[in-house]
């Protein structure tokens, strides 16, 4: 597939929202990197399970408000109604979550510390902070995304990814062999870029009919419940590692540093995200099924792609990149990465599948879907055998039942059942 006409089949939106993220994704290296050649291994491994904590739940708890945002807005957009009153309700929300998340940190800081900090305590409010500006970014963002704003959306993204590189970067020039100051880059990059790029979503201010709790909420739930799953079958493995062999630090740090090289196709998903859920819903409210199944179809079609392009070069190369780059324990080989390729491409179908779920309205089918592939990612870690095999089974395992749940589910779909839906099914 030819440049121009992988960027014919795109959404709008894509590409502003992809530099965002290759910004983003490329301090993910950088910062992991850093701090691979800077922390011993101890350190290394409760940076990366830090890490993986930060996306596990901040995605889970606060992407499903963005998504939600972003339906809401771009519904109010078409009756030219302003977007204020749902940042209002946004914001409101995503701030009741976290008191919430923190009254659970504060009780169980301790057990918490001891478990997946080898008892350090400050990283437990590390994480506490880094919530705090996950859930300003996807509150946000859920608006620009919306607005169709998507130039400002990738801007926020590579504000963030450009301080993350700048101060990864200046830890490691002055020698800092600290996990907290490490942890907390994923607390002052985000914040900042939403401090940075706060002009164009309050331009959106203005008066306007307010919208119900339960407009916001009615599908909510279910968001957060698919959204918590998804990164627990994504991110789950470098803390399983952790829990199942808690004095095998080398494998924790070598397995998140494998993990980020192949899911280099997921941060292009990411661009295709955000503009593929207001596309499909356009075509969904339109009764277009032809429009519907084609920019689905081309969705699959990229990521597809996309995951055979990483594959083939992170299955033979990626034991060798990660030593390179990561300074990562050679604890990893071929077949490995084999696995983790693999999990990450039907990982990929998931997620586009599961937008095409979630534009008919379809949020409880999307959930099911992701616990009936979180519980085979469960029996294939309780498998006998090798703890880092063990893990990277129930990635691509976990991923794979996912998949193949929502295209029964998207196969079904006619236009004239999701027309006249008036509630979530």
């Amino acid at each position: 597939m030819g440049m121009r006409r992988l960027v014919g089949v795109l959404p709008p939106g894509t590409l502003a929202v992809g530099a965002g993220l290759g910004v983003l994704g490329l301090a993910s290296y950088v910062h992991l990197a850093v701090a691979g050649h800077t922390l011993d291994a101890a350190g290394m491994s409760s940076v990366s399970v830090l890490w993986s904590l930060v996306f596990i739940v901040g995605l889970g708890l606060f992407f499903p408000i963005e998504q939600e945002v972003a339906r809401i807005v771009s519904a109010r957009r078409v009756h030219g109604q302003p977007a204020w009153p749902v940042l209002r309700r946004g914001a409101v929300l995503a701030a009741t979550i976290l008191v919430a998340l923190f009254a659970v940190l504060l009780a169980g800081s301790g057990p918490i510390a001891d478990r997946l900090f080898a008892g350090d305590r400050s990283l437990v409010w590390v994480f506490a902070a880094a919530m705090v500006g996950l859930a300003l970014g996807y509150v946000t963002r859920g608006v620009l995304g919306g607005l169709g704003d998507f130039g400002w959306y990738g801007v926020q993204l590579g504000v963030d990814g450009g301080l993350r590189i700048v101060m990864a970067g200046a830890l490691g020039v002055l020698g800092i062999r600290s996990s907290l100051w490490f942890g907390l880059v994923l607390v002052f990059a985000p914040i900042a870029s939403v401090l940075l790029t706060a002009g164009p979503v309050l331009r959106a201010r203005g008066a306007g009919p307010e919208i119900g709790w339960a407009e916001l909420c009615r599908g909510l739930g279910l968001l957060v419940v698919s959204a918590l799953l998804a990164q627990v079958v994504v991110n789950i493995a470098v803390i399983n590692v952790r829990l199942l062999d808690p004095e095998d630090v080398a494998v924790a740090g070598a397995l998140l540093s494998a993990l980020v090289l192949v899911r280099v196709p997921l941060f292009v998903f990411g661009s295709l995200q955000a503009s593929l859920l207001p596309g499909l819903s356009g075509a969904v409210a339109a009764a277009d099924a032809a429009g519907y199944r084609r920019l689905l179809g081309r969705a699959l079609a990229v990521v597809t792609a996309l995951g055979g392009a990483g594959a083939a070069v992170a299955v033979p190369l990626g034991p060798w990149l990660v030593r390179l780059l990561f300074d990562a324990s050679d604890v990893l080989g071929v077949a490995d990465f084999a696995w983790l390729a693999a999990g990450t491409c039907a990982y990929l179908w998931a997620m586009v599948l599961g937008q095409g779920v979630l534009a008919q309205g379809r949020h409880r089918d999307q959930a099911l879907a992701w616990v009936i592939g979180t519980a085979a990612l469960v029996a294939a870690t309780l498998c006998p055998g090798d703890v880092a095999q063990r893990v990277e089974l129930g990635y691509a395992a976990g991923s794979l039942v996912v998949a193949v749940v929502l295209l029964r589910g998207v196969r079904a779909w006619t236009p004239v059942r999701v027309a006249s839906l008036e509630r979530v099914a």
